[in-house]
């Protein structure tokens, strides 16, 4: 499921580990595209103290002139999932292959979509840089890109690279698209989790209690979305090398707020550190924000797009008709995959 809210929210309700999307019918006549499954080593997430797989599966989006044309290159959308899902139920969520091969049909230029799994023992990476998980800010800016551009026919420039996610990959491109402005021309956040900072009036004694008698990382299977995600956002934010087997740092410990760890999470929040990387977001071609009218995150989403626009920074902020997974697949093929058509650098003609 791609729902991750507040990190602090103890007290919301448990969700689903994973949801079913409504999705678009099949263009008539769309061309196929061909879906490829790999696995894309990642030197930056091996040695994490919990034991992540450096080997990650990665699904990789072929459009469909790709095997006819083998002189053409192509750019290239990195699509992060989010919370509690991994590559696989992500490309249900948003019906890939069908809004890919509908958005191609209707006009989008060809690109090639790159749909990576940065799961973890606690559902989720954040996408962050952690001695716990494993550097998988790195990974998806680094790695993944060296990787595809190396076995792929890619146009290997940044202006040619789109970086995309829903929920908490919203929040990796929020995070990633402002460190590494290097490496991606253009960024579309759909309904980012997580870009305020939360006090600890928002926390749930009983919640952390449950949180606290956590003595390995299978315990965690069994606790309810919210509670297990709170662990993953520990594992990613607070990591302790000197606490295991958990190796993180809970911001309740004995029924007691731990202000440093509280510091330490919201120094994660991008609304927090946005104006650090004023810079980097002015080299962008493209920025694109949205998020539904009934989701929770709407006023984070708004909050970043006004920042934005405080420093003069080009941005499409959209907010539709919608909870937050209930427009996702529409989205991406009416949304996300035409604003990179029309951003991203396809280089010279073929």
């Amino acid at each position: 499921m791609a729902v991750f809210g507040a990190a602090l929210a103890m007290h919301a309700a448990p969700a689903p580990a994973q949801v079913t999307t409504g999705g678009p019918a099949a263009v008539a006549g769309a061309r196929p595209v061909t879906i490829e499954r790999i696995k894309v080593h990642a030197p930056t997430i091996e040695g994490n103290l919990e034991g992540e797989s450096a080997d990650r599966d990665v699904l990789v989006v072929l459009p469909p002139s790709y095997g006819r044309e083998p002189r053409r290159r192509y750019p290239v959308i990195y699509a992060l999932h989010g919370y509690s899902i991994g590559a696989e139920q992500w490309t249900g969520e948003i019906h890939v292959p069908t809004t890919v091969q509908n958005a191609f049909a209707r006009g989008a230029r060809e690109m090639i979509l790159v749909l990576p799994d940065s799961n973890t023992v606690h559902n989720g990476s954040m996408y962050s840089s952690s001695v716990t998980t494993g550097d998988f800010e790195t990974f998806i800016a680094r790695d993944l890109v060296a990787y595809i551009d190396g076995h792929y026919r890619t146009i290997a420039k940044r202006d040619s690279r789109g970086l995309a996610g829903h929920s908490m990959g919203g929040y990796g491109t929020t995070r990633i698209g402002m460190k590494h402005a290097d490496m991606f021309g253009a960024l579309y956040m759909m309904s980012p989790c997580c870009l305020s900072a939360r006090d600890a009036g928002r926390m749930d004694a009983d919640a952390m209690k449950a949180l606290e008698a956590v003595r390995t990382p299978a315990d965690s299977a069994g606790l309810p979305f919210i509670l297990r995600a709170q662990l993953a956002t520990a594992a990613a934010w607070s990591p302790n090398p000197k606490s295991p087997p958990l190796y993180l740092d809970l911001p309740v410990k004995d029924g007691v707020v731990q202000p440093q760890i509280l510091a330490r999470w919201a120094a994660n929040a991008p609304l927090a550190f946005v104006d650090q990387y004023v810079g980097n977001l002015r080299r962008y071609r493209a920025i694109a924000i949205d998020v539904g009218d009934r989701d929770g995150l709407k006023g984070d989403a708004q909050t970043l797009h006004e920042v934005l626009d405080r420093y003069g920074i080009g941005n499409s902020f959209q907010i539709y008709e919608g909870d937050h997974t209930s427009r996702v697949a529409w989205r991406f093929q009416d949304e996300l995959i035409p604003f990179f058509s029309r951003n991203l650098d396809f280089g010279p003609a073929k």
